[in-house]
Parts: C-alpha cells; sequence; structure tokens
C-alpha cells in the first residue's frame, strides 16, 4: 500500500522555523522537510515512518509551506510565473499562492503514484481536485478534530477519521464513511529530548509548577483563555503559546507569558513541567480528545484535564491522570499535587507508561493501516 499524507502547519510555526534559519529556504527539498521533520510539530513523520515499518510505502507532504514546496517545484520544473504571481502581497498573490501550493500537491500525487490520501486537512485541496483524485481510483480519506466542513464538503471523501468520538455517528448519518481514531505519542519526540540533555522520567529535574502551553487568542477560544485568565489569579500559572498578541493589555496572562513554544521546544516546557493544566476546545463538545493529553503524560509531567465521559476510555482518573470538574476543583488540585510531590509523580509515572505502552503512533498507524486495507480491498 502507497500512502501520501497531506498535512498542514501553522503560519506561525512555519514562519518561526524560517525566521531563525535565514538560510533554510534555499536549501534543498529534502534538507528543508528533514529540517522541519527534526522539530516534531504536529504529528511529524509519524504516520509515514510507523506505516512504512509496517511494510508499506509512505510520504508526508507539508503542503502550505510555500518555502518547501517552492524547492520542491524548482527541482521539478514547475512554472517560474506562477511562483513569481504567488510572492505578490496582494489578493492576486493570495490567490496564486493558494493555487501554486495546490498545483504542487497535485504533482507531487501524481509523482508518487499513492493509493491512499489522507488529508489531514480538510480544506486544503479543492473539491475539483478530491472528486479528480477519487475518480484516478484513489482512496481518499480525510482526517478530523476540529470544527467539521458543511456535508457536501465530507462527502468528497471516501473515509473520514476522527478523534471525536460524537463526529463518528453523526458522519455516518450523513452517509459518510468514518471511523474513530484516537490521537496518539510520537515516542521520537524522546529521543529529541535526550539529545538536548532533558530528562522525561516523571522525577527528572522540573523547575516549573504548573503550566499551560497553547492558543490564547481570545477571539479564537474565548471561553478557554477566559478560564487560563480567572486562573493566573487564582495560581502561579506559566504559560506558552500563540495568539498572545490578541490579549487585552489588562489580561493577568501577559505577565505570565513566557512566548511561543513549537515542536521540539513544546516538548521541552512539557518535561520540565511539573503539571500541565489542559482545556479542550468548543468542538470537543466535552468529551477527551487533543494532542496536548498524550503529549504531557508521554514526558511525564502530571495531566490534568477537564472530566469527560470518554476520558476513562483513555486514561483512568487520579491513577494516571487527575480529572477536574469545575474551575475550583483545579485549582485546589494544582495546589494539591504541587505539595504532595509523591502522589505527583505516582500518578504522572503511571499515565506515562499507559500512554507508552497503549497511545503511540506506532499503534495507531497499525489500527489505520487496517481499516485503510480493508476499503483497499473492497
Amino acid at each position: 500500500m502507497r500512502v501520501a499524507i497531506i498535512d498542514t502547519y501553522y503560519p506561525a510555526f512555519l514562519a518561526a522555523q524560517y525566521a531563525g534559519r535565514k538560510d533554510l529556504s534555499a536549501s534543498s527539498y529534502e534538507e528543508q522537510h528533514a529540517a522541519l521533520m527534526e522539530q516534531c510539530f504536529g504529528t511529524s513523520d509519524a504516520y509515514s515512518q510507523h506505516l512504512r515499518e509496517l511494510g508499506h510505502e509512505a510520504i508526508e507532504l507539508v503542503a502550505n509551506c510555500p518555502e518547501l514546496q517552492g524547492a520542491w517545484a524548482r527541482e521539478h520544473g514547475s512554472s517560474s510565473l506562477v511562483r513569481r504571481l504567488a510572492s505578490l502581497p496582494t489578493r492576486v498573490g493570495l490567490f496564486a499562492r493558494r493555487q501554486f501550493l495546490r498545483s504542487v500537491v497535485q504533482a507531487q500525487v501524481e509523482a508518487f503514484e499513492p493509493d491512499v490520501l489522507y488529508a489531514q486537512d480538510l480544506w486544503f485541496l479543492s473539491g475539483e481536485q478530491l472528486d479528480a483524485f477519487r475518480g484516478q481510483g484513489r482512496l481518499v480519506v480525510g482526517q478530523i478534530a476540529s470544527p467539521a466542513p458543511p456535508a457536501d464538503a465530507l462527502r468528497r471523501f471516501d473515509l473520514i477519521t476522527t478523534s471525536f468520538p460524537h463526529f463518528v455517528a453523526r458522519f455516518r448519518a450523513l452517509g459518510v464513511d468514518s471511523e474513530y481514531l484516537r490521537i496518539g505519542f510520537y515516542e521520537r519526540v524522546l529521543e529529541r529530548l535526550r539529545a538536548r540533555a532533558i530528562g522525561a522520567a516523571p522525577g527528572s529535574e522540573r523547575p516549573y509548577g504548573a503550566t499551560f502551553v497553547g492558543g490564547l487568542n481570545p477571539s479564537v477560544h474565548a471561553e478557554g483563555t477566559a478560564l487560563l485568565e480567572r486562573l493566573a489569579t487564582k495560581l502561579h500559572l506559566e504559560v506558552w503559546g500563540y495568539g498572545a498578541a490578541g490579549l487585552p493589555r489588562t489580561s493577568s496572562l501577559r505577565v505570565r507569558h513566557h512566548g511561543e513554544a513549537w515542536g521540539t521546544e513544546m516538548y521541552e516546557v512539557l518535561a520540565r513541567s511539573q503539571i500541565s493544566v489542559n482545556r479542550h476546545i468548543e468542538a470537543a463538545e466535552g468529551y477527551a480528545n487533543n494532542m496536548r493529553m498524550f503529549e504531557t503524560t508521554g514526558v511525564g509531567a502530571l495531566l490534568l484535564t477537564e472530566d469527560a465521559p470518554n476520558l476513562r476510555n483513555l486514561f483512568e482518573p487520579d491513577q494516571e491522570v487527575v480529572a477536574y470538574e469545575s474551575e475550583d476543583d483545579l485549582v485546589e488540585k494544582v495546589h494539591h499535587y504541587l505539595e504532595h510531590d509523591e502522589e505527583r509523580l505516582n500518578i504522572a509515572a503511571a499515565g506515562q507508561a499507559r500512554t507508552l505502552a497503549e497511545h503511540t503512533y506506532a499503534r495507531r498507524m497499525a489500527e489505520l493501516a487496517e481499516m485503510l486495507e480493508s476499503r483497499l480491498r473492497q
């Protein structure tokens, strides 16, 4: 089975990477791709790595990175006119850039000739492209754990995987084939931390008490940011994340904000934290599901997350993670576990053991491969 994973990265992460390495955009496609994968952002190359270990051929495309995709186009003789238009800082430039990036993905797919297209972003490819890929006999699969697009857009996929349990029945009711696929932890992160001399054992040096890493823009995460602002007045919460420019000048989070933390830097913050506070986006609708749950436990910090009806399907509350039921409950538990080291370390160790045994992308890709192969056989 040949699988092309089509991913998109946060523009702020990409901007930070290329700003930090001025020479990177002039490097080859292979060098740029390796540099991005080295950062372990999002799922990084976890899908392709573990699918290859299972005997499949797989590639990972960062479809919305202009520098990376531009390098691929240069090396494969793409139109210089389209590239020049895409660099214009105008509406014409924005439209041309989108079309250019889509055209590069199209060419990459044609060059690789995959049996499966696995889109991590349901919005990136055009409807016409999705229809064309399906018309070529390719299995077109999408993954989503965010607000869903309209039904007509969903129906352009042969299969949609989601880590939102409540989305599966909802999609199937629309006539869309859907499967539940949980998020996981990429164990290669531990190698990256070791290379930086950072321990991921729960008892390793952890100078930060309670931390939060994630989105802070109140226009995007209104309820979650309001919660964090209140928490910052009740306990010592250290904060990293993007969107802080959107915070009011009087926000209590501004003095606690240490800047953005992407990829390996984010894992470094978590690995130096005793407790990581987690909150979900509204689209989760009360279910436990986001990457931070597995990123936190994977690097040995104690996870404090909202109680949820499906949490016990992932972790045992009060044994492997700690669940909170209200804002006051969260504050009380942060204080408690900062004051009771042995309890905190025991729960964090059990949570890490559960993640490394059950919630890795090696396990997830075995589940995904079975889903894909069964549909290809049909």
